[in-house]
């Protein structure tokens, strides 16, 4: 098992599925004990505001918020710098704890040894 999972998910509200396969990779690998990154970019952008997750709707899925939640508690939240942009979005809009950042930093934390990267 990799050290730390870094997973960019470019879906929201536009692509339920995806978007909930990459909040459930997320929080079961951080209750797993995996060092998890969580990037959010495209529509999943707007789910670093609060409340935003609670909108979302998907049978047969984990509430988006209880997803959040997880993977506050258990690995960091990002949200993509450009993509915070194209929505006005600025660090004091955002959860506790969710960070601003760029593709720099991505490819950073995707290429560290033992890192393994998934893109939904």
């Amino acid at each position: 098992m990799p050290k730390k999972l870094v997973i960019k998910v470019t879906a929201g509200a536009d692509s339920p599925e995806r978007c909930s396969q990459a909040f459930t990779v997320a929080a079961v690998a951080a209750a797993s004990g995996v060092e998890v990154s969580l990037w959010l970019t495209g529509e999943s952008a707007w789910f670093a505001l609060p409340d935003r997750a609670a909108s979302f709707e998907l049978p047969h899925s984990a509430p988006l918020p209880d997803l959040i939640e997880s993977i506050r508690a258990g690995g960091r939240i990002t949200l993509c710098t450009q993509c915070a942009a194209r929505r006005d979005i600025t660090e004091k809009d955002v959860l506790e704890g969710v960070r601003i950042a760029g593709a720099q930093v991505f490819v950073q934390e995707a290429m560290a040894d033992g890192t393994q990267a998934l893109v939904y």
